[in-house]
């Protein structure tokens, strides 16, 4: 029998662990063929959240097959995280608060609302280079992921700082659609009238519209609330 490797986690992975598994090293069995990032994965965390790995004391690939008794540290991803080109995000079925958030800050937030299915996620990320983000460790730990990233929190605002914290996106409020991701542009009052309720028509005349699927947007009375939201968001995290 091999000796059991013992995984030590860095305390920002800890909550991905089971609770009775948070108070020391983690010994998974040893097998002799498995790599580092499947034992790693055994345990509950998904590689998407691994940074840098050092077994008894040299740095080391997630591919090392280790021979057992080996101690290994997990380190989290650093933040920020950097990624070829700009970020754009993937979002799960679970997510659509934060996908709503993340588009008010002009970031690209793909969503569906009718669950398309983990590998047709998973086969979206790939095709169009985008971080998947979501709370369910087993869809982070498919291999044709382009990226992912592991939501640690159930409250969107704390959703909103976590991502925006790790991947730093560039910001440009007020210029995606909320509904669709769409791209917004200024639309002329006449144009849209038609789309518009009758008060709206009497008390606004600035306008945008989404390039996409049409929708009309105007500063009405849930605005001063979006701002305050936008403007704690570029204060903290613009660019």
């Amino acid at each position: 029998m091999r000796a059991a490797v013992r995984l030590t986690f860095a305390p920002a992975l800890l909550p991905l662990l089971p609770s009775e598994r948070r108070r020391g090293p983690v010994s998974v069995p040893c097998d002799g063929s498995s790599t580092l990032g499947h034992l790693i994965e055994s345990a509950g965390v998904p590689l998407t959240e691994v940074g840098g790995l050092v077994v008894d004391g040299r740095d080391a690939p997630v591919s090392l097959v280790p021979e057992g008794g080996e101690s290994v540290t997990v380190g989290p991803v650093p933040r920020p995280q950097r990624l070829p080109g700009k970020p754009r995000f993937l979002l799960d079925v679970h997510l659509g608060t934060l996908a709503r958030r993340l588009r008010l800050l002009g970031v690209d937030a793909a969503y569906d609302s009718q669950d398309p299915g983990d590998p047709a996620l998973a086969a979206r990320s790939a095709a169009e280079r985008r971080v998947l983000l979501s709370r369910d460790r087993g869809l982070l730990r498919r291999r044709e992921l382009w990226a992912g990233a592991y939501v640690y929190s159930d409250k969107p605002d704390e959703q909103v700082r976590d991502v925006l914290e790790r991947f730093r996106p560039a910001l440009t409020p007020w210029t995606r659609c909320t509904a669709c991701n769409g791209r917004l542009a200024h639309a002329e009052k006449a144009a849209v009238a038609d789309r518009l309720e009758g008060g709206t028509r009497r008390s606004y005349d600035v306008f945008a519209q989404c390039l996409d699927c049409g929708r009309v947007y105007w500063r009405g009375a849930h605005h001063s609330r979006l701002a305050s939201f936008v403007s704690a968001a570029v204060q903290e995290f613009g660019t």
